[in-house]
């Protein structure tokens, strides 16, 4: 493959990222690159205990995305060894440890679904569990040698947790060495991770330093707010849009966020370029525009990245059918019921949610509508009948015949 030129390169690179370490190192490196037509090795590491994806996590793959459109060699580390430890990043307590039968199931669903964002066919998948599981109690022994108990304690969750004597477990200090171990054993050009990993990567140019190898540039990315616009993105805080979530889900969600968020979405979720951004920004600027009409593009935009602009437009219809005009969409699943049963077991069975529990949460919460009548009871029942809609949430319908 032919290069682009260095400065074409570093356009496309910088945008969305919060810091290179060092830049001018990173240029050096894609100057070579270019002249001697061999890929850089861009390294990016996953943690398989968190296997379910959001567009938050697709910030840091659509980097490794760019790398790949590129030209360069995109490796996925799969931390399958490194999750038995836990990463502790971010955390303000140990995190639990994975099996490693655990961390290899939870990693194929990982890579599934990346394929939204990544180019499978050139992606180079490896399990850091090759190389770490070969070293013995010496190895270890001499890679903790290489750093201080006073460097790590420079790490802003440890320090947080010394001083608020929250217990540190000596295995914990052991995970930023092993991801620093992925970029020795792989010889990475270039790693890239989310802010709050920036320790880790740092660690990574140090031991390939001491190594002997030239060491790697790191890139970091900002972390993506979810759709409260105050906790990053996270499952667990309900802020978030899925990679495969359903085009009007992710139309619907993305159109959720505060208005303050919509310059960093666009460029963090969406992937657009300067002059989208600079519009955006212009836009929202300008008290004669409706901040809406600019928050409908991005969710279009964002709809669009993961699917197809055809299937953006018909989210945008269905959200104005369903949401603005209250109305029933046309192509609404069916589900044909023979004998009186649950509306719990209705929802669950038919798909509208993924589990019971979280069915009697939405009737709790007044949130499924029977012909447009509220369901407040969990135990309430639907009998068949020739056609009842039920109602759950406020995108999801389902047909009832019998």
């Amino acid at each position: 493959m032919k290069f682009l030129p260095v400065d074409e390169q570093m356009k496309l690179i910088r945008r969305g990222t919060e810091e290179i370490i060092p830049e001018e190192d990173l240029i050096k490196k894609l100057e070579k690159s270019k002249a001697t037509q061999t890929p850089l090795n861009i390294k990016l590491g996953c943690d398989p205990s968190r296997p379910d994806l959001h567009i938050g996590h697709g910030v840091v793959l659509r980097k490794l995305r760019h790398f790949q459109d590129l030209g360069h060699q995109a490796i996925l580390v799969i931390g399958d060894f490194t999750a038995m430890i836990g990463d502790p990043s971010g955390r303000n307590k140990t995190r639990p440890q994975l099996t490693l039968v655990e961390a290899k199931s939870n990693a194929e669903s990982y890579v599934e679904q990346a394929k939204a964002i990544l180019d499978i066919e050139t992606l180079k998948i490896v399990y850091n569990s090759d190389w770490l599981n070969e070293m013995n109690f010496n190895d270890v022994v001499k890679l903790a040698s290489s750093y201080t108990v006073a460097r790590m304690l420079e790490r802003d969750d440890f320090t947080k947790r010394f001083q608020s004597e929250i217990p540190i477990l000596l295995h914990e200090f052991l995970y930023p060495l092993a991801q620093g171990q992925d970029s020795v054993a792989l010889k990475s050009d270039v790693e890239l991770g989310g802010t709050d990993q920036k320790f880790n990567l740092l660690v990574g140019r140090d031991l390939q330093k001491t190594s002997g190898q030239n060491p790697q540039c790191i890139i970091t990315l900002p972390l993506l707010e979810g759709t409260d616009g105050v906790e990053k993105m996270s499952k667990s805080y309900g802020n978030h849009v899925g990679l495969h979530d359903k085009p009007e889900d992710m139309y619907g969600k993305t159109l959720s966020i505060s208005d303050n968020m919509i310059v960093k979405w666009f460029t963090l979720a969406a992937d657009a370029d300067e002059s989208v951004v600079k519009s955006a920004e212009s836009r929202l600027a300008d008290s004669s525009i409706n901040p809406m009409e600019v928050k409908r593009e991005l969710a279009r935009a964002v709809v669009e990245l993961y699917y197809d602009s055809e299937t953006a437009i018909q989210a945008e219809h269905h959200f104005n059918t369903v949401v603005v005009g209250k109305g029933i969409p046309d192509d609404i699943p069916e589900y044909s019921l023979s004998s009186e049963d649950l509306i719990v077991n209705v929802i669950f069975e038919a798909g509208l949610l993924q589990s019971k529990g979280e069915a009697r949460r939405m009737i709790k919460q007044g949130a499924v509508k029977l012909d447009g009548d509220p369901i407040k009871d969990i135990q309430a029942k639907i009998s068949p009948s020739d056609e009842q809609i039920l109602k759950v949430g406020k995108r999801r319908f389902l047909k009832v015949i019998r």
